[in-house]
Formats: structure tokens, C-alpha cells, sequence
């Protein structure tokens, strides 16, 4: 009787497994199975070796990091859960599994460098910067960092690597000349590089852009880099290389890319203010919270749901992503 039993519940469990594969790789969502003598047979509870598989209830999560900063734009780091409010796609959310000031987690960032004939006059002083950066940030054995260069088409100077050595030689490795896809950079180091850095804990993704925003190449269009980035849980910092001094169409392209991913643009007019905007992304990726809930009438169903975290306290602001696609089931 016991072998017939086993049969039947690997059978079940092979057979649940087998109709939602896509499931089980589709992050916040997955389907839990655990061994378990909760569930067992009335005639089974004198005996261990009687316990069953089962299954457990679909487990919807998300992740999201931001920051909060008083009325002078200064980072305010000693708020709790309850200094502010939760909405998921427009509703409240379920509940909260976790909320924590984080500035331990590990970090998965990529440093997109524009080396388009429009970053000429700057382009030795943004390498110096972006190396001192990368040697402040990046810890060894714990986070990863990549380079890539992009005017018409993107080039991978140096791939993921904790090695300062590697990143600093990667930048110097690049040469400035050409025209500007700047969306297709950052679809693309997206896609193909930070959606695959999963993980089943929090983690910290960025990327580090360094353009003038004015894009005049790609194929992909700006929605569509952002679309990119919210499905890889990117956070994009951007700093403007243009000098003029102007509101150009450019830097609108590099606040809306910064917003929408709960990041950051920076417009430096003087060389030495590029030091200081590193220094900025730096702080700021040490001042971050971390909220894990479960939303509330969740779908698998592949949709965009928006995020709106408020703060409580009058004064307060809070910057995070602007929404996430639901897994597909």
C-alpha cells in the first residue's frame, strides 16, 4: 500500500511540475514543493516514513529598493515599515515580508559608456572618474561590475569581473568616434547581461550611464529601454556629458530613463562636478531600503503593475522604480 501511495504522489508531483515550467524561472513568482506529514493519510500518523508530498500555496513576491530624502535632498536613513504606505498596482498590498535599510547587498552593476564624437571634449576626465568610482564601489568576492562601450553599436570591453584592474583597463580601452544608440546600449546590456543575474535573495542592479542622451541610432525605441530595465530590476544612474550649459532634448531623455527605474540623472556643467556626481551614486547606493511584499490580487499574467511608495512624514520623499512585469504563467 505504502509503494502504491509514493507512486502516486511523485506521479502528481511530476505531473504539476511538468504544466508550469516557465513558473519555477519567473521571478517574484514561484511554485514551492516540500515534503511534508501535515497532509498525510488518516492511517498514517503512527508512522513517519508515512509523510506525503505536497504542495505548497504559489508564493508571489516582490523586491524593490529605494530611497527616501528630506526637503533639502538630504538621505534620511533611520525610517521603519511604518513611515510608509504600500501600493501595488494601485492597490494595498497583501503583506510585507520584509522591510530593512540595506547597504550590504550584493551589487550587479554595468558602467555604459557613450564614446559617440559628441563626448570628445570631456572623455579623458570621465575615464578617470568612472575608474576612481569603480574602485570605491565594487568590493572584491562580493560584487561584479562590466564595461561596455556604445556609439552605433555596443562594445564589451570588460564582462563581469570583481577585478578592478580588469574594469579600469576596460575603460581605458575605449575610444571615442560615431554616432549615438544609446537605447539599444541599454536594452541590450539589460537583457542580455543584468536579467540574467537572478537570484533568490535581494540583490542591487545598476547601471551607470554616461552620455550626452541624445540618441540618433538605435533600433529599439526609449520606452522600450525602459520596459528593458524595469523587467531586469535595473536601477539606471545617469551623467550627462554635455557642457553647453543648455536643457537639451538629450538631458529629458536621460531624466526620464533615470525615473522610471527609480534612479538618478546628473548634469554636471564643470569637469570637477563629474567626481562629485560619482560621489553622489555612490552615497546613495550605500542609503537604500529594501521592501519584499506580496501584492494583492496578483495574476501571473505577464502585465506591467505600477509601484507607488509614499512616505508618511510630511517633507519626505521617496525615489524607487515606477513599476515591474508580472511573470508570465
Amino acid at each position: 500500500m505504502k509503494y502504491t501511495k509514493h507512486i502516486f504522489c511523485i506521479s502528481l508531483v511530476t505531473a504539476l511540475l511538468a504544466a508550469y515550467p516557465a513558473a519555477a524561472q519567473s521571478p517574484p513568482a514561484s511554485y514551492v514543493v516540500s515534503s511534508s506529514s501535515a497532509l498525510s493519510t488518516p492511517n498514517s500518523g503512527d508512522d513517519p516514513q508515512d509523510s506525503i508530498l505536497t504542495i505548497r500555496k504559489r508564493v508571489d513576491e516582490v523586491n524593490v529598493l529605494f530611497i527616501a530624502t528630506d526637503k533639502h535632498g538630504k538621505f534620511v536613513r533611520n525610517l521603519n515599515q511604518n513611515d510608509f504606505s504600500f501600493l501595488d498596482d494601485h492597490k494595498p498590498v497583501q503583506s510585507i515580508v520584509n522591510f530593512r535599510r540595506e547597504t550590504d547587498l550584493p551589487l550587479k552593476m554595468g558602467l555604459l559608456v557613450d564614446v559617440s564624437g559628441s563626448v570628445h571634449t570631456r572623455f579623458d576626465f570621465e575615464q578617470d572618474a568612472a575608474t576612481s568610482f569603480l574602485q570605491h564601489v565594487l568590493r572584491p568576492g562580493f560584487d561584479k561590475a562590466f564595461v561596455m562601450g556604445f556609439n552605433g553599436s555596443q562594445n564589451m570591453a570588460q564582462d563581469f569581473t570583481d577585478k578592478i584592474t580588469e574594469l579600469s583597463r576596460g575603460v581605458r580601452s575605449l575610444h571615442e568616434g560615431g554616432g549615438t544608440a544609446l537605447y539599444d546600449a541599454i536594452y541590450h546590456a539589460c537583457r542580455d547581461k543584468l536579467l540574467k543575474e537572478q537570484s533568490d535573495r535581494p540583490q542591487r542592479k545598476a547601471l551607470i550611464v554616461l552620455s550626452d542622451g541624445d540618441d540618433n541610432q538605435s533600433d529599439v525605441s526609449l520606452s522600450q529601454a525602459v520596459e528593458m530595465a524595469q523587467r531586469a530590476e535595473v536601477i539606471i544612474y545617469a551623467i550627462s556629458t554635455d557642457d553647453s550649459g543648455l536643457i537639451l532634448r538629450g538631458d529629458k531623455n536621460l531624466e526620464k530613463l533615470a525615473a522610471a527605474t527609480g534612479g538618478r540623472a546628473f548634469f554636471p556643467f564643470k569637469m570637477k562636478d563629474i567626481k562629485n556626481s560619482f560621489a553622489a551614486i555612490e552615497d546613495e547606493l550605500r542609503s537604500q531600503y529594501v521592501v519584499s511584499y506580496h501584492p494583492a490580487d496578483f495574476d501571473a499574467d505577464g502585465r506591467y503593475r505600477s509601484i507607488q511608495i509614499s512616505a508618511l512624514k510630511k517633507d519626505l520623499q521617496v525615489r524607487a522604480r515606477q513599476g515591474y512585469y508580472a511573470p508570465r504563467q
